[in-house]
């Protein structure tokens, strides 16, 4: 109790509040209402602004409704700018900022992708009461908040992580392309020049031709009228079908592998917050998430029985898992983490894992890990060390069980 004529300290309040702002806006919690409920009205916010930007367009609508367009825009900026006024604030919650400083932490946070393009959503509507901005750009910087949707849409984020993942392989495609682009417009360059001088004048001018038919558009404004260049031109059809697949099938694959890994979406706030990961810097928590399985599970399951082969490590993102033991139970919750023993050796499980409420997990499995080691060693030493302690703990705790039940018996 605050002795009388003090004032009670309000930082305690504020940090409180702090921490709940953060798990609303940035922990990706799946079963916090609050953090549902925002996350839905924000989409649902998104959409109806590119619904009013591109009604606003149509000159009739645009003029008649003038007015109920311009106090949504108003108050559209006012809630995106109270939204990434308080991701700001919270971000000092995130662990690897947090070292640092509340400064640092912003600075760094403000130059994310994410930060970037909400800044870049509100900033023309602040810069137009200062500068002379045409109207008609504004409206263009307006379309920028439908990209906001990557933030919580778990589509978009899969799409992305596919794209940084497959990266290598798109680019050996990419390059591949481009090489059939020049050999292809190079061709129909020396065989159809003198034929259609205007058309095939040059090799960026043949690279029209040669763009619309790798690609199968096939426009038909520029086709060869030579013998020579038909010929080619079938060539490059069939050589189109299969080269411009590629990327299209190396994204597909690598989403469809993305969705059926990830039972839920698996944020950058969610990775972490986890203990194990609190010394990693941002650029290594988001390698870390890659080797991740989000995995739902219902209560009553069993994760693992004792003898089973040990083969994964789990983090618990929300729900409970019960870890049966000899003399009795020991309850895991949000934040703990289990089967750490995978990482370290072969080995069998020493208990049985019953999940005792929905949970969300993060999976880690062995020969994942073993894969990130060989990449980045510096997460490998980082994860080990904390497992290695934790081990420890747990072999002192069973330790001191045996002598409680030996003086029981004494």
């Amino acid at each position: 109790m605050p002795q009388a004529g003090t004032v009670p300290d309000p930082r305690p309040r504020t940090r409180s509040l702090k921490a709940r702002l953060y798990h609303i806006l940035e922990a990706g919690k799946t079963t916090d209402r609050a953090s549902l409920i925002f996350d839905v009205s924000m989409t649902l916010l998104i959409l109806a602004n590119v619904v009013a930007f591109a009604l606003e367009t149509v000159e009739d609508i645009g003029t008649a409704h003038a007015v109920w367009f311009d106090a949504f825009n108003l108050a559209s900026v006012a809630v995106f700018t109270v939204e990434y006024v308080l991701r700001l604030w919270v971000c000092t919650e995130h662990r690897p900022y947090a070292r640092l400083g509340a400064a640092g932490a912003r600075l760094r946070f403000a130059a994310t992708p994410m930060m970037v393009i909400d800044l870049l959503a509100i900033l023309p509507f602040y810069l137009s009461f200062l500068l002379p901005i045409d109207l008609r750009v504004l409206r263009v910087f307006r379309m920028l908040r439908f990209f906001k949707l990557a933030r919580y849409s778990p589509a978009l984020d899969s799409i992305n992580r596919v794209m940084w993942q497959e990266r290598r392989a798109l680019g050996a495609a990419i390059i591949v392309m481009t090489g059939a682009l020049l050999v292809s417009s190079t061709l129909l360059y020396f065989i159809e020049r003198e034929a259609q001088p205007e058309a095939f004048g040059s090799v960026p001018a043949a690279m029209w031709w040669s763009m619309a038919t790798l690609t199968t558009v096939g426009y038909g404004d520029v086709v060869p009228v030579t013998v020579a260049g038909r010929m080619v031109g079938a060539l490059v059809m069939l050589f189109g079908l299969g080269m411009f697949a590629l990327p299209i099938g190396i994204i597909a694959t690598g989403f469809s592998h993305e969705i059926h890994r990830r039972e839920f979406a698996v944020t950058w706030g969610m990775v972490a917050r986890v203990p194990l990961f609190a010394n990693l810097d941002a650029e290594q928590i988001f390698v870390v998430m890659g080797s991740l399985e989000a995995v739902t599970l219902p209560r009553g399951t069993h994760i693992a029985h004792a003898g089973d082969e040990a083969d994964a490590m789990y983090f618990i993102v929300s729900g409970e898992v019960t870890v049966e033991r000899g003399q009795g139970a020991l309850t895991l919750t949000e934040g703990d983490f289990f089967g750490e023993i995978a990482l370290l050796q072969k080995a069998r499980r020493q208990h049985t894992l019953i999940v005792s409420k929905d949970t969300n997990l993060l999976k880690l499995s062995a020969d994942d890990f073993a894969v990130l080691s060989r990449r980045h060693p510096e997460i490998r030493e980082a994860v080990l060390a904390v497992a290695r302690e934790r081990a420890w703990e747990l072999e002192a705790f069973s330790e001191t069980e045996e002598l409680e039940e030996a003086a029981q018996d004494d």
